[in-house]
């Protein structure tokens, strides 16, 4: 192996061994306490020190890097405290999260660095966001991200690449090569002979160097990010290296041939650039010694401590409390009484505008949604106003480009990110339901982004335009849900979404996009998220709904001289309980009602949260109604069937007469 010191100096050079030595010194206590039963799991990275650390010096302290499970290197060379990490590996609460993750699950935005989520490749889309950040700062920073060679295999490395290229984002998708993903070989997971020649597909430069040798990738690294500062781009760099362990120590290497551990053995790291220092003088054996006794000083001590610590006892109060950053909303009223008449669309179109102008850290990504104003034209000249670094056209990319929303939020930016249905969602689902929402609850991360879906039937769309995918999300801790069925409640509550720090899933009903209309305030304001609407008031019985439901439900009380309370839920997460409740027991009969398919439906959860707390209020079963559980078709007739108000007023008939 030959080392290319270039200009470092004597001192640099043993900086460079003490960093590449301490995480194997760490690595090897592991193994021991593996074996002694003192902890449950392990992730090696022996072997492969030589990139984390190498990358790691390269970068500037308070430059993004976003690891993987064997990238110990990366935590020790940012000097995140020993007994922290271990913490952390423990489940301690005095770790990162508290106990709610293990391992290098965690972020840190004191060290700059943002750990991953099991799901492969997620990261490397949230690298593209905070590189974003940086050109929006007009900062000379760039981040790095790290990929294993088995996951380039996900569609998100994909579409993070393409992204990156396509913006000129000053990222590093770093490969680490070692030839196995788990247990299987490179060539049962790809046919290219090496991943530089992914490169030329994306328009971007890509290098391979030799990921045992130290100096090698610190050199490279840092010639590349000196450049990338200077000149904006993305460089997708291949590290050869090889797994000296298993995946993890539990899988062990029984598939691997010896003779790969016998030639890969000769090449390791630590060994190679210990006889290079050694060959030139400026490493001795005492000074090995006193090295090796200097990063193991305090260690026994720390694991003492951490070992010591108590059991996590649960506090559910802080469990739910950390679910969601902490914020209390300011409820912002109109500063004049000017008021037009605005469709939905318009309405929606206005609060996204002024928030945008209220807020200069907005940024809005999505597909067409700039010169085109978005499929639905609700962002129609905004790029005039605001500049296309701020109204973003995406490519088709949901997964990367919802990872990018949480890279900004990582910077402190507001990100809004336009489905241009809602039923495309389901390509970003990881995203949304692993990132977004667990981000406070994991790391204490806010993830300030809207996601604005187009939702609903009524328009002869078919299957792939018209699901109603609000219950799908509904299920997961950490998300908010807004549904409007107007246009007032729909610009106050925008607005209000786009002020909350925490994700929130906004869906605008595309049938009533421009099919009703009402008075809405000119000026900027808020409606409180969570809080129920009364539409009608009634005696005769209730209807809980939202949506295109509180249509459907004011037409069928019309057309049966029904007097019904009817209840807008507007949120759907977190709903109005005590609305509901005051308005169950104001009627003793209660229907809810939603346009998605009956079974699994948000009304299921309402309705059963009714019979255990107001039970003694109800003169009558709960009733729901939905639409019924096929897809949903595209014939006008087929499709009128398919929806639940084809049912309300049936429905509404039999619980009167209960």
């Amino acid at each position: 192996m030959n080392f290319n010191r270039k200009q470092l100096s004597n001192d640099e050079l043993l900086n460079i061994y003490k960093n590449i030595l301490y995480p194997r010194i760490i690595e090897e206590k592991m193994l021991i306490l593996l074996r002694q039963g003192k902890i449950g799991k392990w992730f090696s990275g022996i072997g492969q020190e030589a990139i984390s650390v190498g990358v790691t010096m390269a970068l500037q302290s308070d430059e993004y890097v976003l690891p993987l499970h064997r990238n110990l290197g990366v935590f020790t060379t940012r000097k995140v405290p020993f007994k922290k990490l271990f913490a952390q590996w423990q489940g301690k609460k005095s770790g990162f999260t508290k106990g709610r993750d293990r391992s290098f699950h965690f972020g840190t935005n004191e060290y700059h660095i943002i750990g991953m989520i099991s799901h492969l490749g997620a990261m490397l889309g949230v690298a593209n966001g905070i590189s974003l950040a940086h050109l929006l700062n007009k900062e000379q920073k760039i981040s790095v991200v790290f990929s294993g060679d088995g996951g380039t295999s996900e569609g998100d490395f994909h579409e993070a690449m393409n992204v990156a290229a396509v913006w000129q984002l000053p990222v590093i998708f770093l490969i680490e090569n070692n030839g196995y993903g788990l247990s299987t070989p490179s060539n049962e997971q790809f046919r290219c002979k090496q991943f530089i020649d992914k490169g030329i597909g994306y328009g971007m430069e890509a290098y391979q160097v030799d990921g045992n040798n130290i100096l090698e990738v610190y050199n490279k690294t840092n010639e590349l990010a000196e450049s990338m500062r200077k000149a904006p781009r993305p460089i997708l760099l291949e590290c050869m290296t090889f797994r000296m362990r298993g995946h993890e120590e539990a899988s062990g290497t029984k598939y691997v041939p010896q003779e790969l551990f016998d030639e890969w053995g000769k090449k390791d790291p630590i060994n190679n650039y210990e006889a290079f220092l050694m060959a030139e003088g400026i490493l001795t054996e005492t000074l090995k010694e006193q090295i090796h006794d200097e990063l193991k000083h305090g260690m026994d001590d720390d694991l003492a401590e951490v070992f010591a610590e108590p059991e996590i006892v649960a506090n559910i109060e802080e469990e739910i409390a950390d679910v969601f950053a902490p914020y209390t909303q300011e409820i912002i009223t109109p500063t004049s009484s000017a008021k037009s008449t605005k469709r939905l669309v318009d309405a929606i179109s206005d609060g996204l505008k002024q928030s945008m102008e209220r807020h200069p850290n907005t940024v809005l990504m999505g597909q067409d949604v700039a010169e085109y104003g978005g499929v639905f034209k609700i962002s129609d000249q905004f790029y005039k106003q605001f500049g296309k670094e701020r109204i973003r056209n995406t490519p088709i990319t949901e997964s990367s480009i919802l990872g990018a929303g949480y890279g900004l939020a990582i910077k402190k930016y507001k990100a809004i990110v336009e489905m241009q249905f809602a039923d495309f969602v389901t390509c970003g689902f990881n995203q949304i339901v692993n990132n977004l929402a667990k981000s406070h609850y994991r790391w204490a991360q806010a993830a300030d982004l809207v996601v604005r879906m187009p939702t609903g039937a009524g328009v002869g769309a078919g299957p792939f335009h018209s699901q109603s995918t609000e219950a799908w999300f509904f299920h997961v801790a950490g998300l908010k849900i807004i549904y409007p069925s107007n246009p007032y409640d729909a610009k106050g509550l925008l607005c209000a979404a786009i002020n909350d720090p925490n994700p929130v899933l906004f869906f605008e009903h595309k049938n009533l996009y421009r099919s009703i209309e009402a008075e809405v305030p000119d000026d900027y304001y808020t409606l409180e998220i969570g809080n129920a609407h009364t539409v009608q008031e009634g005696e005769d019985l209730t209807i809980i709904t939202y949506g295109w439901g509180v249509q459907w439900a004011l037409e069928a009380c019309k057309n049966l001289s029904i007097h019904a309370e009817i209840v807008d839920l507007r949120t759907l997460m977190p709903w109005d309980k005590e609305a509901v409740k005051t308005a169950v027991k104001k009627t003793g009969k209660v229907l809810v009602l939603h346009e998605d398919t009956l079974t699994g439906g948000i009304g299921a959860e309402i309705a059963a949260w009714i019979s255990e707390h107001c039970f003694t209020a109800l003169d009558a079963p709960v009733k729901r109604i939905g639409s019924l559980d096929t897809p949903v078709p595209l014939a006008k007739d087929l499709e009128d069937k398919f929806l639940g108000k084809e049912q309300l007023e049936k429905g509404l008939r039999e619980l009167l007469e209960w």
